[in-house]
């Protein structure tokens, strides 16, 4: 991977403009980042807008490494799917209940 620090979000804007977006991660409106996966010939980019840090556009050396990116930016921005326990339904028993003792309330009001 190759990166290269980005001053101006006119610049990554003009990259994307001329590129192929494959995905999107991150949002600026809610976040403090994006990432823009990108393809443009055989060189696949990842520009990353920050509101809060440097800007950069990533070059990754093959596909199978964008991918990876592509995965480790979701999982940082917590748009992995939620991966469910494996236990089904069926393995899990509600703890038995152990019966209450019935309270009586006894009249008391002849005993004074």
């Amino acid at each position: 991977m190759e990166e290269i620090e980005i001053s101006s979000w006119i610049t990554l804007d003009a990259i994307k403009k001329k590129s192929k977006v494959v995905e999107t991660v991150g949002n600026l409106q809610t976040g403090h980042s994006m990432s823009v996966f990108c393809k443009i010939e055989d060189d696949y980019l990842e520009l990353l807008y920050s509101d809060s840090a440097a800007n950069y556009l990533r070059r990754y050396e093959d596909k199978d490494e964008f991918e990876v990116a592509i995965d480790e930016r979701k999982e940082e921005d917590g748009e992995t799917p939620f991966e469910e326990d494996h236990e089904s339904e069926e393995d899990y028993e509600e703890p038995e209940e152990e019966e209450e003792e019935e309270f009586k309330i006894e009249d008391e009001s002849d005993s004074y």
